[in-house]
């Protein structure tokens, strides 16, 4: 068997110790099919000395979660990975760039489109009220720029009070309804190549779609040929070598696609979805292995 390293939280974060060992099982069951083990090892273990990642055919990123509780410590390692030359998939520079929202205004510049957006980080009343007048919507979607899992997400409505945040940069975004009733559609890639499109619909009277709030998930046997054509434009315009991408997209009120995030540190590959249960990304795995290619 070749082994990987599968990066996973930081013991110390409680909160993320009882789901990760679940989600390392469902991508062991397909690594298991093409010879392949993975040994879970806390990215936290290797942030300023990243010798214990050599012995690994592969380290992945994909059960990192909380990076974003300790983000500094999170570039630090990046930058050791990089500069030691670990075998990574994705590369060290992507998890570093894709860790910061603020690459949405960089692919914004590059011809993606996304929801109009403003970063700030001196929110105040003002911010939000210049949000709501330039767009005309009726309400906001404010959260970190550094963040994941919905953390820290609210919904403003127009007359709500904020209060100040200094210091923390936030993203502020004009709320789409359509989450509501066309949902968010996420593309998943391995290997540059589409393996599934999974729709996530919030319940009602939420608008987050993660599963922790009730998130609906199904499968798409015939993705929007839009959404599919806004991931490429994505992937085109990141123009890096990923093993894996998850591409989330959602269409606005006049039905043209926009980009929502692109993940490309952990993101769940929302296997139970996956009619090949894996195997496209297992696949892709095995083939750079054998290749010796290094993402």
């Amino acid at each position: 068997m070749t082994e990987i390293a599968i990066l996973t939280p930081d013991p110390a974060e409680a909160s993320h110790g009882t789901l990760w060992p679940t989600v390392l099982g469902r991508l062991q069951r397909a690594l298991d099919r093409v010879g392949i083990a993975a040994v879970p090892v806390p990215w936290t273990s290797h942030v300023d000395d990243a010798r214990g990642l050599r012995g690994f055919a592969r380290v992945l990123p994909l059960l990192a979660w909380g990076y974003h509780f300790d983000h500094a410590r999170w570039l630090r390692a990046c930058a050791t990975w990089q500069r030691e030359g670990i075998a990574l998939a994705n590369p060290a520079d992507v998890l570093a760039w894709n860790s910061d929202k603020r690459y949405l205004s960089e692919l914004a510049a590059r011809g993606i489109a996304i929801p109009a957006t403003d970063f700030t980080d001196a929110l105040r009343q003002e911010v939000i009220e210049r949000m709501f007048d330039d767009t005309g919507a009726d309400e906001l979607i404010v959260k970190p720029a550094i963040s994941g899992g919905a953390w820290k997400t609210v919904r403003v409505r127009r007359g709500d009070a904020i209060a100040p945040i200094d210091g923390t940069v936030m993203l502020v975004q004009p709320y789409l309804p359509t989450i509501e009733t066309a949902g968010e559609t996420s593309l998943l890639y391995f290997g540059g190549v589409l393996s599934h499109v999974v729709n996530k619909r919030p319940v009602p009277g939420e608008f987050r779609v993660q599963e922790e709030f009730g998130g609906v998930y199904c499968v798409l046997d015939a993705p929007p040929a839009g959404a599919v054509a806004l991931a490429g434009q994505v992937l085109a315009a990141i123009d890096a070598p990923l093993l894996y991408a998850r591409i989330d997209v959602v269409p606005d009120a006049d039905g043209r696609w926009l980009l929502m995030e692109a993940e490309l540190i952990e993101p769940d590959f929302y296997l139970d979805s996956d009619p090949a249960q894996g195997d496209g990304f297992a696949r892709a795995l095995r083939a750079s292995l054998d290749d010796g290619v290094t993402p």
